[in-house]
């Protein structure tokens, strides 16, 4: 049985909060050492790293944990994009999927139900993914299976920069236009700001509705995964941890505070660990 820690307040969003956002890398690896800088580090530091690895450790090295944990359950698989599934880049446009992740996604939802949370546009997000066998809640869950889109959810129009020193200034601009419309707020994601209604609505809603939906609303027979590099994604590791059920898989190589209970590196141990999940399947079945 994991130890689950009680969940924290999330630190409230500040305008300049884009700044912490960094490509994330393997932390077991001597790659990600040297891409976080943790090969320069004092010898303090290299043993704050390591205590935050003791604290949210791989979901790799614990991969047989999580499989015996599974056993009698049903696993459900959710999933961030940006971050997650595919690279943070500069241009949001231009956040791909890799064929090998696209293959390793698909063979993960032939054997369990599988959804892709992002603050995208659902619609967005379908056309970057294209697999028809996924759920796809976009807008941060606020679109969840809708069939018609609904634009005032929808999280097409990102203001976007390529330039990181008129952020602030941008920020603080789209700060006093929203002082005249309260119903609206102003939050950020990886190199993204975002202006959304004030709704009672985030990731860790869309996947008890999605549960819901599923039928293990008080269900003790499913295991909830989800995997997302966000602070947005913080909602639903939340979630999971209320439940006492499940795991949430925070996706960073810089040590930082979460309610997941494993790490992953990057998107390479993403994909590495959904196709662990895939075979594992797999080789029960046979």
């Amino acid at each position: 049985m994991i130890p689950r820690k009680k969940p924290g307040r999330l630190d409230d969003v500040r305008s300049n909060g884009w700044l912490d956002a960094m490509k994330s890398s393997s932390p077991p690896s001597k790659k990600v050492q040297k891409e976080a800088g943790v090969e320069d580090f004092s010898d303090d530091a290299k043993c704050g790293y390591s205590s935050w690895m003791f604290k949210y450790p791989s979901a790799l090295n614990s991969f047989q944990q999580i499989v015996n944990h599974a056993k009698n359950k049903k696993i459900v698989i959710f999933l961030d994009y940006d971050g997650t599934l595919s690279p943070i880049v500069d241009d949001p446009d231009r956040a791909f999927i890799s064929a090998e992740m696209r293959s390793a996604v698909r063979d993960v939802a032939k054997h369990f139900p599988t959804a892709i949370i992002s603050g995208r546009s659902r619609d967005k997000v379908y056309q970057l993914v294209g697999l028809t066998e996924l759920y796809y809640a976009g807008s941060h869950g606020m679109d969840i299976m809708l069939p018609i889109r609904n634009e005032l959810c929808t999280n097409d129009s990102l203001i976007k920069s390529t330039d990181q020193q008129s952020w602030p200034i941008l920020a603080q601009c789209v700060h006093d236009v929203l002082k005249e419309y309260p119903r609206l707020r102003q939050t950020h994601g990886r190199k993204v700001l975002e202006v959304r209604p004030v709704i009672d609505w985030d990731k860790g809603k869309a996947v008890e509705f999605l549960l819901d939906s599923l039928g293990f609303r008080n269900s003790h027979d499913v295991l909830p995964i989800y995997i997302g590099d966000d602070r947005t994604d913080e909602d639903a590791f939340k979630v999971l941890r209320g439940r006492y059920q499940g795991y949430g898989i925070l996706v960073s190589a810089i040590p930082k505070e979460s309610n997941a209970i494993f790490s992953l590196g990057d998107t390479s141990e993403v994909k590495e660990f959904l196709g662990s999940l895939a075979k594992t399947m797999e080789n029960q079945e046979m």
